[in-house]
């Protein structure tokens, strides 16, 4: 049986080779767990990955499409955005969800933790549910052009499983919001 707690993984050097005000990327001399040496590249991320699945009255979601600039495509996802690692993530979420859809919501509730793409990030997502929404006004930042959809929360679902959405956080929270909503778990 393997051992859950044991790193089999040695780092015999590590060096930082780029840095932003968003990531570090740092490249490591290692031993991987056969004992063979080679190297690991591993980006770090600043901020927490926050989306939020906002629910209305009607049982409606809201998605944002935008042009995703690294993948030079449009995207549409679930209301997100970064929260700096040091501030509480619930605080980012209400803070993105103002942001991107001009709601506020009087109920919260933290559905997911997960990691995006953990075999070269160490990026930590979270997903809230946000309920008893209350409208008010967009405060899109200036690299964001973002149109703002609301849809039926199955509608979401279909587009997730049709690969309409294609971002993670957004196909997990949705799926999970889904499942929970209908009592599943």
């Amino acid at each position: 049986m393997i051992d859950e707690t044991h790193n089999p993984w040695t780092t015999l050097e590590s060096k930082q080779i780029y840095e932003n005000p968003w990531i570090k990327l740092r490249e490591d001399q290692v031993l991987n767990p056969k004992g063979g040496k080679g190297i690991y590249g591993v980006v770090s991320m600043k901020n927490k990955a926050i989306g939020i699945i906002p629910i209305d009255d009607e049982g409606y979601t809201y998605l944002i499409g935008q042009y995703r600039y690294a993948l030079n495509e449009y995207s549409w996802e679930i209301p997100m955005g970064g929260g700096p690692n040091e501030h509480d993530i619930l605080d980012s979420a209400k803070r993105e969800l103002q942001e991107e859809t001009g709601f506020t919501a009087a109920k919260w509730t933290n559905i997911a933790r997960l990691h995006t793409s953990n075999s070269v990030t160490d990026e930590e997502g979270f997903v809230f549910l946000a309920q008893e929404l209350t409208a008010g006004e967009t405060a899109f930042e200036e690299t964001e052009e973002l149109q703002i959809k609301r849809v039926p929360l199955a509608e979401a679902v279909r587009m997730a499983m049709n690969n309409e959405i294609t971002d993670a956080i957004s196909v997990a929270g949705i799926l999970k919001a889904a499942l929970l909503l209908r009592n599943e778990f």
